[in-house]
């Protein structure tokens, strides 16, 4: 069943606004276990934990997607199912990729083993470098707690990966400052492309001293391009605004994005929401609240992702009160990242979809195939194509 304008029943909308909630799983698809993902399932998880409080989701009816069933399912305010990924990944570029329009068959390359050795030195030389450190897969607090010293006394910079497609580079910010270190993550970029096109090279800045480093909020992700036109493109090309809030623009390589506004963190992300919804503008606003994700998901803190998620419900009323009746709300997930699970990687889970527009009945529609489903329905909502 599609999510389309004549499935949820609404007249066309002046502002669709797509928050994507980076990570919040509903359970484990079908073929997880082939990405050893059996069981996995981020929500059910988190809701078992003390910080957790949903009123207002479960208000507009989370509880009455299928498979939510250990959540109250009160008559839901909002259209709400869940969705199939069709893709070949679980990370965030797949993830937004196939929200916006594009199916991945093939995976993006990953590397178990670190990236081979004649790509580092390139990538050395490129930079004039005096080496890296690492090349293994490491979670991000790790690696800098084990080489963090080391790289404050060469000057080296850390590369590692993950099971994502992703060739990270963690540097101390008074070794190597954060424009330096977004000048080597575009060097990786423009070398990272073909049978070593990853999704995300990503810069991760740290401070601190040996014992005590964290890493801040300078992180930037530069992004493999999207292969063919998305969502995004067209409905710029089409004369719509799309604003982009948090790292999409990052994702889709600043293609389709009329309005890039950054934040750091959640906090952050919801503000800017709220003021975008007193702003008049007609088109798209695509929201990545990326806490949930880089600093719950990927490190096992389950009471820390439920919070977050509470957070983000607390605001979910102002959100309601600044729709307008010619607005639609939807809230949706680009894959899971189980915090509670034997890894410390994203897991490949159902993905929510939640739309909200005042005066629409309520409706729980099931399961759909395909993430792509969500810009489909932007754009009929934005009538900027037939459905």
């Amino acid at each position: 069943m599609p999510l389309s304008r004549k499935v949820l029943k609404m007249k066309k909308a002046k502002r669709v606004f797509v928050i994507v909630l980076d990570s919040v799983g509903i359970g484990a698809l079908p073929d997880a276990a082939d990405f050893g993902d059996e069981g996995a399932n981020t929500l059910r998880r988190i809701s078992a934990s003390d910080k957790f409080n949903i009123p207002n989701l479960i208000s507009l009816g989370i509880g009455s997607i299928e498979g939510v069933d250990y959540l109250p399912s009160p008559k839901p305010l909002a259209k709400v199912m869940r969705l199939r990924e069709i893709s070949r990944g679980k990370d965030t570029t797949v993830g937004h990729w196939e929200l916006m329009g594009i199916v991945s068959k093939t995976p993006m390359p990953t590397y178990p083993d670190g990236f081979p050795e004649d790509l580092i030195a390139e990538f050395v030389n490129k930079c004039s470098l005096p080496g890296v450190l690492a090349n293994k897969p490491y979670s991000g607090t790790v690696v800098i707690d084990k080489f963090g010293e080391e790289h404050m006394r060469t000057g080296k910079p850390i590369v590692y990966t993950s099971a994502d497609s992703v060739f990270q580079i963690a540097a101390h910010e008074d070794v190597i400052p954060p424009e330096r270190l977004y000048e080597l993550c575009r060097a990786a970029r423009e070398l990272l492309v073909g049978e070593h096109g990853v999704g995300r090279v990503i810069a991760r800045p740290f401070v601190g001293e040996p014992g005590s480093f964290k890493r801040t909020d300078r992180r930037r992700d530069f992004s493999l391009m999207p292969p063919e036109p998305t969502v995004l493109d067209k409905l710029s090309d089409a004369g719509y605004d799309v604003i982009g809030v948090g790292k999409i623009s990052d994702i889709f390589g600043g293609r389709g994005v009329t309005e890039s506004i950054p934040t750091h963190g959640n906090t952050e992300g919801i503000k800017t929401t709220l003021l975008l919804m007193e702003r008049d503008f007609n088109g798209f606003c695509f929201i990545n609240l990326v806490d949930f994700d880089m600093l719950y998901g990927h490190r096992q803190d389950v009471d820390g992702y439920a919070a977050a998620l509470s957070e983000l419900d607390a605001a979910i009323p102002a959100m309601l009160e600044r729709l307008g009746e010619d607005d639609v709300l939807i809230i949706t997930a680009d894959h899971g990242c189980d915090p509670g699970d034997d890894s410390t990687d994203h897991t490949r889970e159902y993905i929510p979809v939640i739309t909200y527009r005042k005066g629409e009945e309520g409706a729980s529609l099931g399961t759909a195939d395909g993430f792509y489903t969500v810009g489909r329905a932007v754009m009929e909502l934005l009538g900027a194509c037939e459905g």
